[in-house]
């Protein structure tokens, strides 16, 4: 069986294949994000990076659900002044590293951008669901959002990326505000607000008391962001949210995403990436397609 070439352009930067390591998953050390690209992700995104030092949300952060996982970090971080080694460690790794990072204002994204030179692209985290004065808070502004993507695309010597909140009315406004200010593509999606209680206290189990759902009960929200985004907009759409298998892959490929960004999944196996890449690679053979074929393939049906 002769393998199909699994390797894509994306923001001209290469990659061996279309599957990247999700912001805020082993992305808080150099070695961490080395770690995952040798697993064989074809890119890796750090931990979003901020200007001060943050410790986070207090404990309980993470709570595993049937269907995913609740998460309210709270964007700890140890700022983009200590993180910069950790960045250079991790693009000894050979496959592209995007830094994530947030702001409350397009001066704090443009600061981080230029303190964390080097990076292959940036990824704004306009989009955390439970971080106060961040995230999502800014990234529900149209306006905002294309202040502060034109503002990092003036600073960085790298593309620039957006990743958005699927906590709006209307992504699509969003996506194309992105685009307006110069982005290079979007990511979506970001995890979806959630909550949970412990029926037997009545206490909010998380320490924020709510969070981010994500995992495999999120992925059809992201199918349906990611379809209507790649008909909106001209710039490429990164497609992440639930995807755990090659079959979740291939279904985030047809509504649109050029790549995809693993990260819930990690928690039970990073092996991962070779598995999706590996269940790709059969299916397109199985079905005589290259990778080309299947991106976007559900508009072109629906345009029959």
């Amino acid at each position: 069986m002769t393998k199909p070439d699994l390797s894509i352009e994306l923001t001209g930067m290469g990659m061996k294949n279309p599957t990247i390591l999700a912001a805020g998953v082993l992305g808080t050390t150099g070695s961490s994000l080395k770690r995952v690209a040798n697993s064989g992700a074809g890119a890796v995104v750090t931990k979003s990076i901020g200007i001060e030092p943050k410790p986070g949300h207090p404990n309980p952060t993470m709570f595993k659900l049937e269907c995913g996982f609740l998460n309210a970090m709270g964007l700890p971080n140890p700022s983009y002044k200590e993180f910069r080694g950790e960045l250079d460690t991790a693009k000894e790794s050979g496959v592209p590293v995007i830094a994530s990072v947030f702001g409350a204002h397009p001066d704090e994204f443009s600061k981080i951008i230029d303190g964390l030179d080097g990076a292959d692209a940036y990824e704004l985290n306009v989009s955390c669901p439970h971080a106060s004065g961040y995230g999502a808070v800014v990234g529900t502004d149209p306006l905002l959002v294309e202040e502060i993507t034109r503002a990092a695309k003036q600073t960085a010597n790298a593309p620039v990326w957006v990743k958005l909140t699927p906590n709006v009315t209307d992504i699509v406004a969003i996506g194309e505000a992105a685009q307006r200010g110069g982005a290079d593509a979007v990511v979506a999606i970001n995890t979806v607000r959630s909550m949970a209680i412990d029926i037997h206290s009545g206490y909010p189990i998380l320490g924020n008391l709510y969070g981010g759902l994500s995992g495999p009960a999120i992925h059809p929200v992201a199918v349906k962001c990611v379809y209507d985004l790649y008909q909106a907009l001209d710039i490429p759409v990164i497609g992440v949210g639930g995807i755990a298998n090659y079959q979740d892959a291939v279904e985030m490929m047809m509504a649109g995403a050029c790549a995809v960004q693993i990260g819930s999944a990690i928690y039970d196996s990073i092996s991962v990436f070779d598995d999706v890449t590996m269940g790709l690679s059969e299916y397109l053979v199985s079905h005589g397609l290259v990778l080309d074929d299947i991106i976007g393939l559900a508009h072109r049906k629906v345009g029959l």
